[in-house]
């Protein structure tokens, strides 16, 4: 077939195309070639964050939103028995990283029949040589708010803290740290029984509370922990660095000595 042909061939099979396209009602330019459209693409989509490994991952929940594994040993007798227990239970405890750095655990000492009990955050320098709680210059503040104060013996209180042993250069509780000390304070809490407790300072708050709200917005007002008014104030040490602070803690006092007189 020479080209001419081919031409003619060609033209009338775009005629019958047309026709088609006449009869189905189509515009004519529905027939010419359109430039070629780029091709849509997904959204680009961000890949997946890397898994967290302990404790970064505990970094990312609420403080104390998961109790530690290790099973309880049964309690029995009365409250000084059962804390004598819990001593027994913390044993040379090595359940978490802080043990290494550690040279006592800070048990916490006080009335087994505590009407009142104070939780602070972790021991410091002094507390770590002498193996009791609040001893330091923030002890000393402590023993005035208890005794000048509420006008109690500090004998008559218990004073315990989030975590047993002391973190290096006295910084704050890590989330494994706290959750490997966790049962102990409970069962602490649990064997006394006070009437009220009363947080000291952001991780004791929080502990208390089960919250991660700062302490600037807990503190001054009744919270609970297990059916037990809990008042969250702020820590001894802080107050040292603030004295004006001084005395917000007193107005929490005194809501403290209100609801010990209200409580039957």
């Amino acid at each position: 077939m020479g080209e001419r042909e081919e031409l003619l061939r060609e033209l009338a099979e775009r005629a019958r195309f047309y026709e088609r396209l006449d009869g189905l009602g189509l515009p004519r330019d529905a027939a010419r070639p359109r430039p070629e459209a780029e091709p849509l693409r997904a959204p680009a989509v961000p890949p997946p964050p890397p898994a967290l490994s302990a404790p970064a991952a505990l970094r990312t929940q609420p403080l104390l939103a998961a109790a530690a594994t290790e099973p309880a040993p049964a309690l029995a007798g009365n409250a000084e028995q059962q804390l004598a227990g819990i001593k027994d239970w913390i044993g040379d405890c090595r359940r978490c990283k802080l043990h290494g750095g550690r040279k006592t655990i800070v048990y916490g000492q006080g009335s087994p029949t505590a009407q009142l009990m104070f939780v602070g955050e972790g021991p410091g320098a002094d507390e770590d040589e002498q193996g009791l709680a609040f001893v330091g210059r923030a002890g000393q503040l402590l023993t005035d708010i208890i005794e000048k104060g509420l006008r109690i013996p500090r004998a008559e209180v218990f004073i315990a803290n989030v975590i047993k042993c002391r973190p290096p250069q006295n910084r704050n509780p890590e989330p494994d740290e706290i959750l490997a000390c966790q049962p102990f304070l409970q069962r602490q809490i649990e064997a006394i029984r006070p009437r009220v407790l009363i947080g000291l300072g952001k991780f004791a708050a929080q502990w208390l509370l089960k919250t991660a709200e700062p302490i600037s917005r807990l503190r001054g007002r009744f919270g609970e922990y297990q059916g037990i008014p809990v008042m969250p104030t702020w820590h001894p040490a802080y107050l040292l660095r603030n004295p004006p602070a001084k005395r917000e803690v007193w107005e929490d006092m005194k809501a403290v000595l209100k609801r010990l007189a209200d409580e039957p």
